[in-house]
Protein backbone atom coordinates (compact mmCIF):
# COMPACT_ATOMS: atom_id res chain seq x y z
CA UNK A 1 0.00 0.00 0.00
CA UNK A 2 1.39 3.06 -1.34
CA UNK A 3 1.47 5.82 1.82
CA UNK A 4 3.84 8.41 0.16
CA UNK A 5 4.01 10.14 -2.98
CA UNK A 6 7.92 11.80 -4.05
CA UNK A 7 7.76 14.03 -6.38
CA UNK A 8 10.26 15.25 -9.43
CA UNK A 9 9.40 19.04 -10.33
CA UNK A 10 10.93 20.10 -13.63
CA UNK A 11 8.73 18.74 -15.92
CA UNK A 12 6.36 17.66 -13.61
CA UNK A 13 5.05 20.17 -11.31
CA UNK A 14 6.29 23.07 -13.44
CA UNK A 15 7.26 23.59 -17.34
CA UNK A 16 10.92 24.98 -16.65
CA UNK A 17 12.90 22.54 -18.66
CA UNK A 18 12.83 24.00 -21.72
CA UNK A 19 13.70 26.92 -19.51
CA UNK A 20 17.21 25.29 -18.75
CA UNK A 21 18.14 24.41 -21.79
CA UNK A 22 17.79 27.49 -23.25
CA UNK A 23 19.71 29.11 -20.62
CA UNK A 24 22.28 26.70 -21.03
CA UNK A 25 22.29 26.60 -25.01
CA UNK A 26 22.62 30.84 -25.17
CA UNK A 27 25.88 30.56 -22.33
CA UNK A 28 27.54 28.09 -24.70
CA UNK A 29 26.68 29.90 -27.80
CA UNK A 30 28.24 32.78 -26.75
CA UNK A 31 31.40 30.85 -26.90
CA UNK A 32 31.01 29.44 -29.98
CA UNK A 33 29.33 26.15 -28.68
CA UNK A 34 26.81 24.15 -30.24
CA UNK A 35 24.15 22.55 -27.62
CA UNK A 36 21.20 20.99 -29.37
CA UNK A 37 17.68 19.74 -27.90
CA UNK A 38 19.23 15.74 -28.84
CA UNK A 39 22.25 16.43 -27.14
CA UNK A 40 21.16 18.20 -23.64
CA UNK A 41 18.00 15.15 -23.83
CA UNK A 42 21.00 12.71 -23.82
CA UNK A 43 23.92 14.58 -21.69
CA UNK A 44 21.61 15.87 -18.64
CA UNK A 45 17.92 13.91 -18.92
CA UNK A 46 19.29 10.05 -19.82
CA UNK A 47 22.69 10.61 -18.54
CA UNK A 48 22.21 13.28 -15.66
CA UNK A 49 25.79 14.49 -16.84
CA UNK A 50 26.64 18.24 -17.65
CA UNK A 51 26.97 19.74 -20.37
CA UNK A 52 29.94 22.25 -19.79
CA UNK A 53 32.48 19.39 -20.60
CA UNK A 54 31.68 20.48 -24.15
CA UNK A 55 33.50 23.90 -22.62
CA UNK A 56 36.48 21.84 -21.44
CA UNK A 57 36.79 19.97 -24.05
CA UNK A 58 37.02 23.66 -26.28
CA UNK A 59 39.98 24.65 -23.99
CA UNK A 60 37.99 26.39 -21.87
CA UNK A 61 39.59 26.70 -17.77
CA UNK A 62 38.38 25.43 -14.63
CA UNK A 63 37.86 29.19 -13.82
CA UNK A 64 36.12 30.25 -17.19
CA UNK A 65 33.58 27.11 -17.14
CA UNK A 66 32.80 27.87 -13.34
CA UNK A 67 32.12 31.71 -14.66
CA UNK A 68 29.73 30.63 -17.22
CA UNK A 69 27.68 28.37 -15.50
CA UNK A 70 27.52 31.11 -12.75
CA UNK A 71 26.02 33.73 -15.98
CA UNK A 72 23.67 30.56 -17.46
CA UNK A 73 22.14 30.54 -13.25
CA UNK A 74 21.74 33.75 -13.29
CA UNK A 75 20.24 33.82 -16.66
CA UNK A 76 18.16 30.90 -15.69
CA UNK A 77 17.01 32.44 -12.53
CA UNK A 78 15.72 35.34 -14.38
CA UNK A 79 13.78 33.09 -17.20
CA UNK A 80 12.37 31.30 -14.28
CA UNK A 81 10.99 34.31 -12.40
CA UNK A 82 9.01 35.31 -15.37
CA UNK A 83 8.16 32.22 -17.91
CA UNK A 84 7.65 29.46 -15.21
CA UNK A 85 4.17 27.50 -15.51
CA UNK A 86 2.09 25.03 -13.72
CA UNK A 87 1.70 22.48 -15.82
CA UNK A 88 -2.09 21.60 -16.77
CA UNK A 89 -3.45 19.46 -14.17
CA UNK A 90 -1.11 19.72 -11.55
CA UNK A 91 -3.18 21.42 -8.66
CA UNK A 92 -5.91 19.76 -9.66
CA UNK A 93 -4.40 16.51 -8.82
CA UNK A 94 -2.67 17.53 -5.83
CA UNK A 95 -5.40 18.78 -4.25
CA UNK A 96 -7.10 15.53 -4.38
CA UNK A 97 -4.16 13.41 -3.14
CA UNK A 98 -3.20 15.75 -0.37
CA UNK A 99 -4.01 14.59 2.52
CA UNK A 100 -4.39 10.59 1.51
CA UNK A 101 -0.54 10.46 0.68
CA UNK A 102 2.57 12.12 2.27
CA UNK A 103 4.00 13.96 -0.31
CA UNK A 104 7.44 15.66 -0.90
CA UNK A 105 9.26 16.90 -4.12
CA UNK A 106 12.85 15.48 -4.99
CA UNK A 107 14.60 17.81 -6.85
CA UNK A 108 17.98 18.43 -8.43
CA UNK A 109 17.32 22.04 -8.88
CA UNK A 110 19.19 24.67 -6.60
CA UNK A 111 17.25 25.70 -3.81
CA UNK A 112 17.40 29.31 -5.26
CA UNK A 113 15.95 28.42 -8.50
CA UNK A 114 13.50 26.00 -6.97
CA UNK A 115 12.29 28.76 -4.54
CA UNK A 116 11.74 31.67 -7.57
CA UNK A 117 9.85 28.93 -9.26
CA UNK A 118 7.66 28.69 -6.62
CA UNK A 119 7.15 31.93 -5.49
CA UNK A 120 4.22 32.69 -7.09
CA UNK A 121 2.49 28.85 -7.43
CA UNK A 122 1.13 28.28 -4.21
CA UNK A 123 1.92 24.35 -4.92
CA UNK A 124 4.06 24.03 -1.78
CA UNK A 125 1.21 23.90 0.63
CA UNK A 126 0.72 20.20 -0.40
CA UNK A 127 4.26 19.21 0.44
CA UNK A 128 5.26 17.90 3.77
CA UNK A 129 9.05 18.48 2.69
CA UNK A 130 11.52 19.60 -0.40
CA UNK A 131 14.85 18.21 -1.80
CA UNK A 132 16.77 20.28 -3.42
CA UNK A 133 20.26 19.99 -5.21
CA UNK A 134 21.96 21.87 -2.18
CA UNK A 135 20.74 18.89 -0.07
CA UNK A 136 22.96 16.06 -1.63
CA UNK A 137 26.20 15.48 -2.89
CA UNK A 138 25.02 13.27 -5.96
CA UNK A 139 22.51 13.58 -8.04
CA UNK A 140 19.79 12.23 -10.40
CA UNK A 141 20.58 9.04 -11.51
CA UNK A 142 22.57 8.36 -8.51
CA UNK A 143 19.57 7.18 -5.88
CA UNK A 144 21.16 9.24 -3.30
CA UNK A 145 18.28 11.83 -3.66
CA UNK A 146 15.49 9.20 -3.46
CA UNK A 147 17.12 7.24 -0.28
CA UNK A 148 17.38 10.83 1.17
CA UNK A 149 13.52 11.69 0.54
CA UNK A 150 12.40 7.68 1.73
CA UNK A 151 14.17 8.20 5.20
CA UNK A 152 12.34 11.63 5.56
CA UNK A 153 9.08 9.76 4.58
CA UNK A 154 9.53 7.40 7.82
CA UNK A 155 8.02 4.62 5.22
CA UNK A 156 9.75 1.58 3.33
CA UNK A 157 11.17 1.71 -0.15
CA UNK A 158 7.98 -0.04 -1.02
CA UNK A 159 5.46 2.10 0.75
CA UNK A 160 6.73 5.35 -1.61
CA UNK A 161 6.08 5.97 -5.42
CA UNK A 162 7.84 8.23 -7.56
CA UNK A 163 6.78 10.52 -10.03
CA UNK A 164 9.14 11.62 -13.11
CA UNK A 165 9.77 12.99 -16.69
CA UNK A 166 12.97 11.48 -17.48
CA UNK A 167 15.20 8.79 -17.79
CA UNK A 168 17.14 9.64 -15.23
CA UNK A 169 14.73 10.34 -12.80
CA UNK A 170 13.37 6.87 -13.57
CA UNK A 171 16.90 5.21 -12.83
CA UNK A 172 17.14 7.21 -9.97
CA UNK A 173 13.97 6.11 -8.15
CA UNK A 174 14.20 2.59 -9.11
CA UNK A 175 17.58 2.28 -7.82
CA UNK A 176 16.55 3.58 -4.36
CA UNK A 177 14.04 0.82 -4.61
CA UNK A 178 10.82 2.73 -5.43
CA UNK A 179 8.44 2.06 -7.98
CA UNK A 180 7.97 5.11 -10.44
CA UNK A 181 5.47 6.41 -12.59
CA UNK A 182 6.39 8.29 -15.36
CA UNK A 183 4.61 11.33 -17.27
CA UNK A 184 6.91 12.51 -20.09
CA UNK A 185 6.49 15.51 -21.95
CA UNK A 186 7.98 18.25 -24.16
CA UNK A 187 12.16 17.48 -24.22
CA UNK A 188 11.37 13.79 -22.52
CA UNK A 189 8.35 12.55 -24.54
CA UNK A 190 10.84 10.22 -26.57
CA UNK A 191 12.19 8.64 -23.81
CA UNK A 192 12.56 4.80 -23.37
CA UNK A 193 11.94 4.23 -19.57
CA UNK A 194 12.88 1.08 -19.54
CA UNK A 195 11.99 -0.43 -15.38
CA UNK A 196 8.85 2.38 -14.76
CA UNK A 197 6.03 0.87 -13.29
CA UNK A 198 3.51 3.39 -15.48
CA UNK A 199 4.13 5.23 -18.18
CA UNK A 200 1.42 7.92 -18.32
CA UNK A 201 0.11 10.69 -20.86
CA UNK A 202 -1.79 13.03 -18.59
CA UNK A 203 -1.13 13.66 -14.76
CA UNK A 204 -4.84 13.20 -14.31
CA UNK A 205 -4.21 9.55 -14.75
CA UNK A 206 -2.45 9.53 -11.34
CA UNK A 207 -4.28 9.09 -8.56
CA UNK A 208 -6.33 5.87 -10.44
CA UNK A 209 -2.85 4.02 -10.47
CA UNK A 210 -1.95 5.17 -7.81
CA UNK A 211 -4.58 3.81 -5.76
CA UNK A 212 -3.76 0.36 -7.36
CA UNK A 213 -0.34 0.39 -6.86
Amino acid sequence: MIKAILWDNDGVLVDTEYLYFTATQQLLASEGITLTEEMYVDLLLVQGRSAWHLAEAKGMSPAEVSQLRDQRNALYLKLVTTEARVIDGVEEVLSVLHGRYLMGVVTSSRREHFEAVHSKTGLMKYFTFVLTGDDYSKFKPDPEPYLLAVQKTGFKPEECIAVEDSERGLTAATDAGLKCIVIPRGLTRFGKFQGAYKILKSIRELPAEISRA
